[in-house]
């Protein structure tokens, strides 16, 4: 029988991915830094709890060409807080881009999507998951007997005592 685990986490949150891909693989000294600012900035956000991320995974895309960065807030306004923040190391990263964007047109794209996920509204299910990842390593790992057998009771349910 699985061992079924669900997140701990019951407030609103914001879930934000953000990704670059690669179009013009022959021009490194275009895309190569976009790729590179991702893992100081992240450094960065990991030293400063405050700042608001609960945790961040990197992905391949299938097609290799391209990285997608998963990340879980505690709100929208922290993500929008860090990124507009002239002392933090994105808003130089992205004016940096843009002037590599200006000189290469098209050599690497770049992207994000931001969701705030009010309480209530986000459920999770693992199977034989010792170590957590996804929202529960962000937020902690129950059992998922304690919110409901189903997505949908998951959902409705808050965290029950043990």
């Amino acid at each position: 029988m699985s061992t079924l685990t669900t997140h701990q986490h019951e407030g609103g949150l914001a879930v934000f991915l953000i990704g670059a891909r690669v179009v013009k693989p022959w021009r490194p000294d275009a895309w190569l830094p976009a790729f590179a600012a991702m893992g100081p900035m992240l450094a960065e956000l990991g030293r400063d709890p405050d700042a608001g991320l609960l945790h961040a995974r990197t992905t391949i895309d299938a097609d290799l060409r391209g990285v997608t960065v998963v990340q879980y807030w505690r709100t929208i306004d922290d993500i929008y807080r860090y990124a507009n923040a002239d002392e933090r190391r994105h808003r130089p990263a992205w004016l940096a881009f843009y002037r590599r964007a200006h000189r290469v047109p098209g050599a690497v794209q770049v992207w994000h999507e931001s969701y705030a996920v009010p309480a209530g509204h986000h459920e999770s299910l693992y199977a034989d998951a010792p170590r957590p990842f996804g929202l529960a390593r962000a937020a902690g790992s129950i059992p998922a007997s304690r919110r409901g057998r189903t997505a949908r009771e998951r959902l409705k349910n808050p965290v029950t005592s043990a």
